[in-house]
């Protein structure tokens, strides 16, 4: 992604690359050869100089290189094997190779996707747990959130409204009947989650005109009758960073209720089912850990998301005095996405459990479905056993939108 994007700033042609340049760049990214790049070791202005350094090392023929046939070896005799040119620097292309926010965005691009992903299946595995928890639709009703008309609060409200009654029939609630209303991690999921989706929206926005910008340092103008060449400061990470990092709270919160919706599946006061969702207790303790592993993810999430964006070191001796810290943002920002993949996972883990205790009762038909699949990768719990695989297999099945597809395919 890092190169992908690199090429798709020199070919703007705002940074004075050479043709040649560019050409070997794209030779080297349809042959798959990529440079080694450490994900450390950036500030965000003057773009992402260390990273995209490295980017362009391997192309000069130093450093480490990977192609699928050789894996990671000597960047010279990956190229050679090629049949690719070492490039060889001509006038501004040190600057032009190095100068720009790619490395914040590559890292930021894949975050949000990933968030997007998530954010639209954390709306099918809450409702799945507010079904055998036997909780109402009621609060979801059109009337109410279009009192309150954000986007994603009331997206949220119809996508939880398809899935339940009474769109459906649900034999769960036939047999327990409708309460009044839930507590909040039930009754407030539009409103927690609604936030989220729109979060994402938001920062692919600012991503994608990022990607799409020249943040070259200075930036050449080749007017035909006026050429110029400016200095600038659009290397500078702000706002990619600010997003990053504002994803990250977003995104959070998916996992932040998630977790108290697994305390109310484990816990038999507030579920009316067997503790920690298992029949036989004592020597089995069922979805304990499961539990514990959530909140240690969730509690991690709380530290990752402090803002990287409000640092800033002077680099450069004086001339670069503020910086983005994107770099950081980024990487945190998508460690916080796979905790709340994981946690999501476990959730789903837990609701299906939940729905095997119910056995023979039915939820509704596009909720069985999402319980048919993910039984085609994890058995019900009947005493203990090792449940990472489980948990790995089900946020795989997240990682891949297969959640999604069980209930809109």
């Amino acid at each position: 992604m890092l190169l992908a994007l690199r090429i798709n700033v020199l070919a703007k042609g705002n940074s004075g690359i050479s043709m040649e340049t560019l050409q070997q760049y794209i030779a080297a990214f349809n042959a798959s050869c990529l440079s080694w790049v450490p994900e450390k070791g950036t500030v965000g202005a003057s773009g992402d100089l260390a990273p995209l350094a490295h980017l362009a090392l391997g192309m000069m023929g130093e450093g480490k290189m990977w192609s699928p046939e050789t894996g990671w070896t000597d960047a010279s005799s990956v190229l050679k094997s090629k049949n690719l040119d070492i490039v060889k620097l001509k006038p501004k292309e040190g600057l032009c190779l190095i100068n720009g926010t790619q490395m914040i965005t590559s890292l930021g691009a894949e975050a949000v996707e990933r968030a997007g992903l998530i954010a639209s299946q954390a709306n099918i595995v809450a409702a799945f747990t507010l079904e055998v928890l036997k909780g109402t639709s009621k609060a979801f009703d059109e009337r109410i959130h279009r009192a309150r008309p954000h986007n994603g609060q009331m997206e949220v409200a119809k996508q939880m409204r398809d899935l339940l009654p009474p769109v459906h029939r649900s034999e769960i609630i036939e047999k327990y009947g409708e309460r009044v209303q839930d507590a909040y991690t039930l009754r407030c999921i539009p409103q927690v989650h609604g936030i989220a989706h729109d979060t994402v929206i938001w920062v692919r926005g600012i991503l994608n005109t990022e990607i799409n910008s020249a943040t070259d340092n200075p930036l050449v103008f080749p007017d035909k009758s006026e050429g110029k060449i400016i200095s600038g400061g659009n290397f500078h990470g702000e706002y990619p960073s600010k997003a990053l990092d504002y994803l990250a709270i977003g995104i959070h919160e998916l996992a932040n209720i998630s977790e108290r919706r697994i305390e109310r599946l484990v816990h038999p006061a507030l579920s009316d089912l067997p503790a920690f969702l298992v029949k036989e207790g004592g020597l089995n303790s069922g979805f304990m850990i499961a539990h514990c592993t959530a909140a240690g993810l969730v509690s991690e999430n709380k530290v990752l998301c402090h803002p990287a964006s409000v640092d800033s070191l002077t680099t450069s001796a004086g001339s670069e005095d503020h910086v983005s810290m994107g770099g950081f943002a980024a990487r945190k920002a998508l460690q916080v996405v796979e905790h709340v993949e994981q946690v999501l996972a476990i959730e789903l883990l837990g609701a299906c459990q939940a729905l095997d205790l119910h056995r023979p009762l039915k939820t509704t038909a596009p909720l069985e479905r999402v319980f048919q699949l993910v039984r085609t990768v994890a058995k019900p719990w009947d005493v203990d056993r090792y449940m990472a695989p489980d948990i790995d297999a089900v946020t795989k099945l997240l990682q891949e939108g297969k959640i999604w597809n069980a209930v809109h395919n």
